[in-house]
């Protein structure tokens, strides 16, 4: 039921209101943008200025009358507003204005639908639009209530409200002990990509930033990529190899939007932890966007809240093709490091500093070294071929051996560990690794 759409635009009058200073509004560009990428066709869009919504109607009744003149004279099926109602005022509205009533989240939810793909995907958003619904149950017929009586007219004993209520929460018990399973699934992918020591690149970012199309680039996929609003919303992860690195999983995100509502964010839990638990953020941020700070920060903040604002992030800026004063390269901090990558994914510009970025920030995980083991380190040197982390071998005179060793910092932190050894016991031929080890 929630995947059925029509097949032409729906006419709508989209509705924007300026609140007082205290209350932070959305875009109303980006509004105009959500609902072209739901399918909807603006034939108005009603603005004004109110120091606090109205409980009843959210606009005053001057401007009430407004939108329902613009209904009429269009014969508007629908009316879109940028902010979030209440069940009560969605329900006051639709009684004066005779046709749907839509809020920002009812708007977001339905872009998801369309745009789910996958059979996680669809859960997901049939999870978040449950919880929409469920405060928004009205009575639409009354063949099951208990006070009608005579045979074959008696009901269950509740009404059609009640059957409703309970219908829903069925489902949504259903719902959740499937995306647990995910979850359960995704975690168990999770650990064996940790077994094998394969390190994860998630690309994370604002709607409409062009994360899928430098996804494309990059591993030659063939992901849905649009310059529309959420056209990625199935997670996808794909395999690729990087010099210095070699085998890394890289993974396309849903996008974040400004005040993504929090019931999507708790319904794409399971999606989302894919980017809690990366060895490395790829924030990827449209360089030519006005809104750029604010996009940013909107970013950051569902990142925090999903657990994963502490992660090692590299900022990816795309879209340098429309900018006239920057061109593609790395920006790098005081130590070398680099912290921001410029590129065009439309035109490739600039993507193989990406890559080269990617490779020197995780393989400073990786232990690339040469050392000397003495006589009485063999057991050590088992452990190293045991993990197949030694790349090459010298015997000298005296019988020790120089090893070129290749390894993951974590994996030598525990061989070091259960040898009770640290880094200051080898003769490192080219510096030593610059990790404290702690005896065990």
């Amino acid at each position: 039921m929630f995947f059925d759409r029509p097949d032409s635009g729906e006419l709508a009058v989209l509705v924007h209101m300026e609140l007082s200073r205290n209350v932070i509004t959305e875009d109303p560009r980006e509004f105009e943008e959500l609902v072209l990428s739901a399918g909807g066709d603006p034939i108005a869009f009603v603005t004004g200025s109110r120091e606090r919504p109205q409980a009843k109607y959210f606009v005053g009744t001057g401007k009430l009358e407004e939108i329902h003149q613009l209904v009429i004279q269009h014969q508007a099926e629908i009316v879109i507003f940028n902010h979030e109602l209440s069940p009560s005022q969605e329900r006051n509205l639709e009684h004066v204005l005779q046709c749907r009533v839509l809020d920002r989240t009812g708007l977001i939810l339905d872009i998801f639908a369309q745009r789910a793909r996958t059979h996680e995907g669809k859960l997901q958003v049939e999870l978040a639009q449950l919880h929409h619904m469920s405060t928004r149950l009205v009575r639409g017929w009354t063949h099951l209530e208990r006070q009608k009586g005579g045979i074959g007219l008696r009901g269950p004993g509740e009404t059609q409200l009640e059957t409703d209520r309970r219908l829903l929460r069925v489902r949504l018990k259903a719902i959740t002990a499937r995306l647990d399973k995910v979850r359960k699934q995704r975690e168990q992918g999770r650990r064996s990509r940790l077994r094998a020591q394969t390190p994860t690149v998630s690309l994370v970012g604002y709607t409409n930033a062009g994360k899928s199309t430098i996804f494309n680039y990059i591993t030659g996929a063939n992901v849905y990529a649009e310059d529309q609003l959420f056209a990625t919303l199935d997670p996808t992860m794909r395999r690729v190899e990087l010099q210095g690195v070699g085998a890394a999983i890289l993974a396309d995100t849903v996008g974040f939007i400004s005040h993504l509502p929090h019931r999507l964010v708790e319904a794409f839990r399971a999606t989302l932890e894919e980017a809690a638990s990366a060895d490395l953020l790829l924030h990827v941020i449209d360089s030519a966007a006005a809104e750029r700070a604010h996009n940013i920060e909107q970013v950051n903040d569902v990142l925090k809240e999903i657990g994963a604002s502490d992660l090692p992030t590299l900022l990816v800026y795309n879209k340098v093709d429309l900018l006239e004063y920057k061109t593609p390269g790395i920006d790098r901090d005081e130590n070398g490091r680099p912290i921001a990558v410029w590129l065009s994914g439309q035109t490739g510009d600039g993507v193989q500093y990406l890559t080269q970025a990617i490779s020197e920030l995780l393989s400073e995980k990786i232990i690339q070294k040469k050392v000397n083991l003495g006589l009485g380190l063999g057991s050590l040197r088992a452990r190293l071929y045991r993990h197949n982390a030694v790349v090459s071998e010298n015997y000298l005179q005296d019988g020790s051996s120089e090893l070129e060793i290749c390894v993951p910092e974590g994996d030598f932190q525990q061989m070091l560990a259960a040898e009770k050894l640290t880094v200051a016991d080898f003769d490192w031929l080219d510096g030593a690794p610059n990790f404290q080890q702690l005896v065990m």
